[in-house]
């Protein structure tokens, strides 16, 4: 007669997979839609203080491209683990493209600028929770969101001149974000700024004391990003880059007023007006 037990084979399986449930994830970048809509995406290299390799800029870009391609996004997320937010390049990757030829570094800087790119041209909003300090491409990360919010403790610093490099990659987030007059400062300088100074230069948008604050701000976010109109937030979104630093003339003009015309005659444009007047909630609130 056989001694092992008939529940024991399953009762292990669910054991080990409970365990597996329960183990930290070591991926490099971490991607998650929750099943409101909302996406997160985390930087995981902790023990390499989050930086910078060609596999992160590969996995950062694929998940970039998971948020564009899964239907129902609302919003999405980019924070890290650990104590740094992203202290830039690997040193490991940038000696290793110390042997590249020209034409090698500029393929290799051209993903990494396509990834920032992919940021900063979400059609859903996007927010950094800056948990502690960011260096370099970092700092790129942050300029590419809508929105970022940062713990007191945070720090950000352009540190690429002291390695005999420049901010190359990351200057139109950059430069679009804090100025061209903060640029010529802080990247020639390299100084390290803190949170409240980059809330002064308009680098990040609220400073918190500790994470907590940056829960507190992320359950704001995401409850707005769900009450509000999904295409209408694309859409606004998408304006904003067609102003900025235009010439207010008759073809901005008639541009908006067409822009504004479609969204009215939009499903939500429609529905969000039916839904005021008829004193509910739009379909689009869960």
């Amino acid at each position: 007669v056989s001694t092992q037990s008939t529940w024991g084979e399953p009762v292990m399986r669910a054991t080990w997979r409970l365990l597996q449930a329960a183990a930290p994830r070591t991926e490099a970048v971490l991607f998650e839609v929750d099943a409101a809509g909302i996406a997160t995406v985390t930087l995981n290299r902790e023990k390499a203080h989050n930086t910078f390799s060609d596999e992160v800029v590969n996995l950062l870009e694929e998940s970039f491209q998971k948020v564009r391609s899964t239907s129902g996004v609302r919003g999405l997320f980019l924070k890290s683990h650990g104590n740094f937010f992203c202290a830039g390049a690997d040193l490991k990757w940038m000696q290793k493209t110390a042997s590249y030829t020209l034409e090698q570094n500029i393929a290799d800087a051209e993903r990494l600028g396509a990834m920032l790119y992919s940021l900063n041209t979400m059609p859903v909003p996007t927010v950094a929770l800056v948990q502690g300090p960011a260096f370099g491409g970092g700092v790129g990360l942050v300029s590419c969101c809508d929105v970022a919010v940062a713990v007191s403790k945070a720090t950000f610093t352009l540190s690429e001149v002291k390695l005999g490099l420049l901010p190359a990659t990351i200057s139109p987030y950059v430069v679009a974000r804090i100025g061209a007059n903060q640029s010529r400062r802080y990247m020639q300088t390299a100084e390290r700024i803190d949170a409240a100074r980059a809330r002064e230069i308009g680098l990040v948008h609220e400073v918190v004391a500790d994470q907590a604050g940056l829960d507190e701000w992320h359950a704001k976010f995401r409850a707005a990003f769900l009450e509000n109109s999904p295409s209408g937030m694309a859409a606004s979104k998408a304006i904003i880059a067609r102003v900025a630093h235009n010439t207010i003339d008759s073809n901005l003009i008639s541009m908006t007023a067409r822009a504004l015309s479609e969204q009215r005659a939009s499903p939500e444009g429609t529905e969000g007006l039916a839904a005021f007047f008829g004193k509910r909630k739009p379909a689009w609130v869960p």
